[in-house]
């Protein structure tokens, strides 16, 4: 009986032995654990912050976008309104020049046809009327080819725009 109680007794021991060992692997794996849970509790509060973080740049990145494609945007119409004015202001200089390239054609017709009649009637042909009607005719060409231009009508001398057309049609009036 004592040989079988001593080998109980070891028996108790060699579990108390074994309950203590795996009541420290116990404390240890929970203590693992709690620092597993700690580290991953702390992981998570990184993530959600940088998520959080994240979120707030994304915003942000798309309001800067949105206020750069307004601001783009406004620019284009803008560019767009000063080429569609300046196709116009084109399109009227085109056609004004053309209007003045007639005109001074007309006047180099009105001054050669003048100054033919002035040779005839220096040959000795009274062509008094026909000289001053076209020479109304040039003066009236020459008007409508300057008027376009203000600048250089304002700055042409008399003699330029005809001023010395009194003393022209005085000497057929002489003969």
């Amino acid at each position: 009986m004592k040989a079988e109680t001593l080998g109980w007794k070891e028996g108790m021991d060699r579990f108390a032995i074994e309950k203590e060992t795996a009541l420290s692997q116990l404390s240890s794996a929970e203590s693992q654990l709690r620092g597993m849970k700690k580290k991953s509790s702390t992981q998570e509060k990184k993530i959600w912050e940088l998520e959080a973080r994240l979120a707030s740049e994304l915003a942000k990145a798309k309001s800067e976008a949105e206020k750069a494609k307004a601001e783009a945007n406004a620019i284009v119409a803008v560019y767009r309104a000063d080429a569609e004015a300046a196709q116009v202001q084109a399109k009227e200089a085109a056609a004004t020049a053309q209007t003045r390239a007639y005109w001074i054609t007309e006047l180099a017709k009105c001054q050669s046809r003048r100054e033919t009649l002035e040779e005839i009637h220096a040959r000795g042909f009274d062509l008094t009327d026909e000289i001053i009607k076209a020479r109304e005719n040039e003066v009236d060409a020459g008007a409508l080819a300057s008027s376009d231009d203000d600048d250089d009508a304002e700055s042409k001398s008399g003699s330029e725009r005809g001023g010395d057309l009194d003393e022209k049609e005085a000497t057929p009036g002489e003969n």
